[in-house]
């Protein structure tokens, strides 16, 4: 398939919004400090900033997908495009922080509709093989590029004001709208002549929200709060209605058979294991550095920095691995990096060497990412129908949003039991090491689980030695006929 410039340039746009998703999350990390101070609110409080957006994102991202199949993935992508342009642009003017979370939640929801329509976009328009592959690689490498940038505009921006770290991603979208308008195709639209399944939209919409805040809220209210407990039981109930629902309607919002694809479903599962250790693991990092290293919010940025460039320089050639050895064989080797890198990171001190210490983790990290986010992209929409791609999209995102939420509650509840009462460097230093245990028990998690993927993909070489072997048979037999 030769890639045309409309064809080029309708990849390069949707690769735009992935770019400003991680640049927005990058950035809005290196000014909560700053937010804090201006408007009053306690650092601990700051939390909300980050969580409200995982709370749109993770809790809308089935609907998001699905929505995108169903009313065109074109129209979708656009209208979540111009709210996610003009929330950026109003949430630099807030003056309360119930207003920037609000907006900060508006802003989840858009991109919960753009995120899983970007990607279906590029899985419906690039054949599956080596073009989607090579799409996707340049996707991801976009993901990496924005929270790279984002990381260093963050923390320049943040010197000058942190609204401006809210208010730039606003313009950005806009330019994207307006070649998304002239080079974004249409896209068919499933027959929904049956009607939409109201219900289970409801019901998973509401599931996965009352899950999200009951993980990212036990920190302040503790995991066997009556909030908490309710919440989980909530999201318990209904998620079963969900289940109950989409086994009974005639179009349901998820079809349930797509969980037998077990790529799918390997990609899933490992997915929430690699982001809910990276995100767990940058929270401590982060804490490590400025509190106990004395290092500024820039500086701290350019720490994590290396990891950022490394996916932004390794990820475009994955697509090609990926058509040599296949993704299950790639994201054994990012686990094992990931393994091997988050171990390396329990060696730190009160007083530890960067470049002796953090630094082999950072780059084993990078490099992980740069292998294995690629290649779960391709496994996660490998196999899956055209009219199921934003499906299948929406639910690999949603498994890393959950995932991120899931294991950064655990981290911090373990590194608050531990910090209680501590002043001193060592009693922190005593506090973060029992929250990267978790991250690197996570990680080994996500190796066992890819693990399987290879043990399957014996299985079907298995199977079609044998197939190969009978039909080779039946023509022996009847060559002496011929």
């Amino acid at each position: 398939m030769t890639w045309d410039a409309r064809l080029w340039g309708a990849l390069l746009v949707v690769c735009g919004v992935i770019f400003l998703d991680g640049l927005d999350v990058s950035m809005v990390g290196m000014s909560l400090p700053s937010i804090g101070a201006d408007l009053g609110v306690p650092l601990s409080s700051l939390q909300w900033v980050v969580t409200g957006y995982v709370l749109g994102y993770g809790g809308l991202l089935l609907l998001g997908g699905r929505t995108a199949d169903l009313l065109g993935r074109r129209r979708v992508f656009l209208v979540a495009l111009a709210v996610f342009a003009v929330v950026s642009m109003l949430s630099s003017l807030a003056t309360n922080p119930e207003l920037l979370i609000a907006a900060r939640f508006v802003k989840g929801v858009a991109a919960a509709f753009t995120a899983p329509a970007a990607l279906s976009i590029i899985t419906t328009t690039f054949h599956e093989g080596p073009d989607r592959n090579r799409a996707l690689s340049i996707f991801t490498t976009c993901a990496a590029s924005g929270f790279s940038m984002g990381l260093i505009l963050g923390g320049a921006l943040t010197e000058v004001g942190w609204r401006w770290t809210f208010l730039m991603p606003g313009p950005v979208a806009l330019i994207v709208l307006l070649f998304a308008i002239k080079l974004i195709p249409n896209s068919p639209r499933e027959d929904v002549t049956g009607g939409y399944d109201v219900p289970g939209a409801v019901t998973v919409t509401g599931g996965m929200l009352s899950l999200v805040y009951a993980v990212v809220g036990a920190e302040h209210a503790g995991w066997v709060s009556v909030q908490t407990i309710g919440m989980f039981a909530l999201a318990a109930v209904l998620l079963t209605a969900f289940v109950v629902i989409e086994l009974r309607t005639k179009n349901p919002l998820v079809r349930l058979g797509i969980l037998r694809n077990g790529a799918l479903r390997r990609a899933n599962l490992a997915g929430l294991t690699v982001f809910g250790a990276y995100i767990a693991f940058q929270f401590i990092g982060t804490l490590y550095l400025q509190n106990l290293l004395g290092w500024s919010s820039l500086q701290t940025a350019l720490a994590f920095l290396p990891a950022g460039l490394l996916v932004v320089g390794l990820s475009p050639n994955a697509g090609k691995i990926a058509d040599r050895i296949g993704t299950d064989k790639m994201i054994i080797g990012a686990m094992v990096l990931f393994v091997v890198g988050y171990a390396l990171s329990l060696r730190i001190g009160p007083e530890s060497a960067y470049f002796s210490t953090v630094f082999p983790s950072i780059m084993l990290i990078g490099s992980g990412f740069a292998i294995g986010f690629p290649a779960l992209n391709i496994q996660a929409v490998s196999g899956v129908e055209d009219e199921e791609q934003g499906l299948a999209s929406g639910l690999f995102n949603t498994a890393n949003q959950v995932g991120g939420a899931v294991v950064l509650a655990v981290v911090t509840a373990v590194i608050s039991s531990q910090a209680a009462g501590v002043t001193t460097s060592a009693g922190m230093l005593s506090a973060y090491k029992p929250g990267l245990a978790v991250v690197t028990g996570v990680s080994v998690l996500g190796l066992v689980i890819a693990l399987t993927g290879l043990r399957d993909l014996r299985r079907r070489r298995a199977l079609e030695q044998q197939e190969a072997a009978e039909l080779a048979a039946v023509q022996d037999e009847l060559a002496p006929v011929a």
